[in-house]
């Protein structure tokens, strides 16, 4: 077809949500992806956190294949079981935590966590939601609302009601916020759109003891840290926090749409028939994709991978730091969710759009922030060579400012 062509279509016939790059991706494979003419790009944002194994990963093709000759939605949809959900069920609970016995599958991490919410104001019979400023919890309206977030937020008339907001790991804003009408904390490990924000080591703990004591939920929101993306299989288990909902997203199917949350027992016990469903609650395609991916990541020690290659990035962007003190205000993350901080947001742009001339997708967050998520198994050459552009990009970046 041609980028020019694909470009007016989709311009001609989609709403105008983003400001979009001009350049029309027609494949990937690994950590590359090339356009409708050929030129290739290292992709530093795996498709936002997506392609936790790369691009087109074999095992990927192989289960889409097997499951595609197969079946692709259950007969009266989640009313019959299926095979393909109960092997990824299977295999999820030998990695989820011990505390976590159900789970349920959905389309994406927006609907998992508003129906978290949901649930979580249904069993406790109360209504509002403590969430943290700076999270980002989806683009639903319920999960809008629970974003704390104003740009997200505010451009709506009508949010649900509820909702309130304490500083991110802020044990003691938590505690003043509880009462006996919060139904749910709703909470990132480490906060992603927000900035790559990591707690202190006890807030995660904290908080689930806070709430425990107040009969409160947690709802732990993973859809961006789970399946290695910051090192363990889940972020939680860094920690000693014990959540009652957590919410799985993105890295669960490489790419293949997919969500879902896992809860306790008690959580579980307290539900009714008809308090959820859907048409697509573990589509047999998504649970085969997932279940690959997932095999995948454990077979192959991906948690040490990625927590590896994070500390290597992060000490050569700590030696960015120390070489450009001037524009780069600080740099964090844990495994392969990391963000370089630069002082304002024209200057982060600017080495976006560096990198990108130079062939490599970074995401700029938050305005001031350049994020680095590229797949969990990022080879440590690729790794290098994204990260000497990238460092490229600030040395440019840093002469202008002279």
């Amino acid at each position: 077809m041609g980028t020019a062509e694909t470009i007016a279509i989709e311009d001609a016939y989609m709403p105008r949500f983003w400001d979009r790059i001009p350049i029309s991706i027609e494949r990937g494979e690994g950590d590359y992806v090339w356009d409708e003419e050929g030129v290739r790009y290292l992709d530093l944002t795996s498709g936002w956190g997506v392609t936790s194994i790369g691009h087109a990963h074999p095992v990927i093709q192989a289960a889409l294949a097997e499951q595609g000759s197969r079946l692709l939605q259950n007969t009266n949809s989640s009313l019959t079981y299926s095979p393909a959900r109960a092997r990824l069920l299977s295999l999820l609970f030998g990695i989820l935590p011990a505390n976590l016995t159900r789970a349920a599958f959905l389309n994406s991490g927006s609907e998992a966590n508003d129906t978290a919410i949901k649930l979580a104001r249904k069993i406790t019979g109360r209504t509002a939601v403590i969430s943290t400023n700076g999270s980002f919890h989806g683009r639903t309206i319920a999960t809008v609302s629970a974003t704390g977030q104003a740009q997200h937020r505010d451009r709506f008339a009508w949010l649900m009601p509820g909702h309130r907001f304490v500083p991110f790991d802020d044990l003691a804003a938590v505690e003043d916020g509880l009462d006996e009408n919060v139904a749910a904390v709703i909470v990132e490990p480490i906060q992603g759109e927000g900035g790559v924000n990591v707690p202190s080591a006890d807030y995660l703990g904290g908080l689930s003891r806070l709430c425990r004591a107040n009969g409160t939920l947690l709802i732990v929101d993973e859809i961006q840290t789970g399946f290695c993306r910051t090192g363990p299989m889940f972020a939680i288990a860094a920690t000693d926090a014990e959540a009652d909902f957590l919410v799985m997203g993105k890295g669960i199917a490489g790419g293949f749409p997919l969500a879902g949350f896992a809860m306790t027992e008690e959580v579980a016990s307290r539900l009714e028939m008809g308090d959820h469903g859907g048409t697509y609650c573990g589509n047999p395609l998504a649970c085969a994709v997932a279940h690959a991916v997932v095999s995948y990541l454990i077979d192959n020690d991906v948690s040490a991978h990625a927590a590896e290659m994070g500390e290597l990035a992060l000490g050569e962007m700590r030696g960015w730091q120390q070489a450009h003190p001037d524009i780069i205000k600080d740099v964090r993350g844990r495994g392969l969710l990391l963000l370089v901080e630069l002082g304002d947001a024209a200057t982060a742009a600017r080495i976006a759009d560096e990198c990108l001339s130079r062939h490599v997708f970074v995401r700029q967050t938050q305005g001031t922030g350049i994020r680095v998520f590229p797949s969990v198994i990022i080879e440590r050459d690729v790794l290098m060579e994204g990260l000497g552009t990238l460092r490229d990009a600030i040395r440019v970046a840093a002469h202008q400012e002279i």
